[in-house]
């Protein structure tokens, strides 16, 4: 149940997901629902409307009915599973929720969400307090807004969404970063995930500091680290950017990228190659044919901000996918 918690969650606002609409904030909003950050909280820290909390509470119902958020996701795609996180909250947590989600084009308000077809993907569950709650999500369907609805009322942390990234073909240019979380790259294997785990090099944006990133422990043998990244489409790689920003008494010593085609065929993209620490290096990649996975070696060990892979996506691909995912 819980290794859907490994794939991206695609209501974070690292993606660009946001809260568009709630029909009530009293105690504190429900931007909070979508950062990815973990939630915290400072014990007897009170404002003008009572304890400050990091997340989504409602006021006490005094009639009947329930309360919800709806969130458009950062990244659409195939939902697999949600965490209705109620970190902190123990008295005043909501004791069932029931998440539902819908496919629109374009930039819905909410006067259009509010009439648009929902699909239920998570019937009405009961929840604990102060804790996570993992629910499986089975529907095969790409969507781009969730509505979490809690009853009847109260407060959570966090709103998870986590699933496959499925971009619209109509949006994307001919060339991109094929390895990008956002566009439907992700981490499939790896050697070592002490200090943080490699998925983090394909966030967007640049990264914060050292612990926004991938970095192994150190070896004591002479081996070396890589991580294998699933592409979002079969493409012909051109330029790779390795950013080892931030790490600076820890950088690789040198990485080299191989692609390996549908056949299982193995294409050497760039040789061993000399970085430098704390520096975002681009590297011209060598012309070679469509790779579905490209593996980054790093020697021996060390961490790594963030990893770009631009080439020209198979279009077709894209497509298939997309269409793959628009019926049950």
């Amino acid at each position: 149940m819980e290794d859907f918690t490994a794939l991206p969650d695609l209501a974070s606002r690292a993606f660009g997901g946001g809260v568009v609409h709630a029909n009530d904030e009293f105690f504190a909003t429900a931007d909070h629902l979508v950062l990815p950050s973990a939630p915290g909280h400072a014990p007897k820290t009170f404002d003008h409307k009572g304890q400050v909390y990091d997340g989504w509470e409602t006021r006490r119902r005094r009639s009947p009915g329930h309360d919800f958020a709806i969130v458009r996701l950062g990244a659409p795609g195939v939902i697999h599973g949600v965490d209705v996180d109620t970190a902190f909250f123990t008295g005043n947590f909501p004791p069932y929720a029931s998440v539902d989600a819908v496919a629109l084009p374009g930039y819905p308000g909410p006067a259009e969400l509010a009439e648009a077809e929902w699909t239920e993907i998570l019937p009405r569950a009961e929840l604990k307090g102060d804790s996570r709650n993992l629910f499986g999500v089975t529907d095969g369907r790409r969507y781009t807004h969730v509505r979490l609805t809690i009853y009847p009322d109260g407060g959570v942390a966090r709103l998870r969404v986590h699933g496959e990234v499925v971009p619209d073909p109509a949006l994307l240019p001919k060339i991109f970063d094929v390895a990008a979380a956002e566009y439907g790259g992700r981490v499939v294997d790896c050697s070592n995930v002490f200090y943080g785990h490699p998925q983090r090099m394909l966030m967007p944006g640049l990264a914060q500091n050292m612990g926004d990133g991938w970095e192994t422990s150190r070896r004591r043998d002479d081996a070396n680290d890589w991580v294998l990244v699933q592409l979002a489409a079969p493409a012909r790689l051109r330029f790779a950017d390795l950013d080892t920003s931030h790490f600076k008494g820890n950088a690789p010593g040198w990485a080299a990228l191989t692609g390996l085609t549908a056949d299982g065929d193995q294409v050497e993209l760039l040789p061993r190659t000399a970085l430098r620490p704390d520096t975002p290096h681009r590297f011209p990649l060598v012309k070679g044919p469509a790779v579905t996975h490209a593996r980054l070696d790093i020697f021996p060990d060390g961490g790594m901000a963030r990893l770009r892979l631009h080439g020209r996506a198979d279009q077709d691909h894209l497509w298939a996918r997309m269409r793959s995912c628009l019926e049950p």
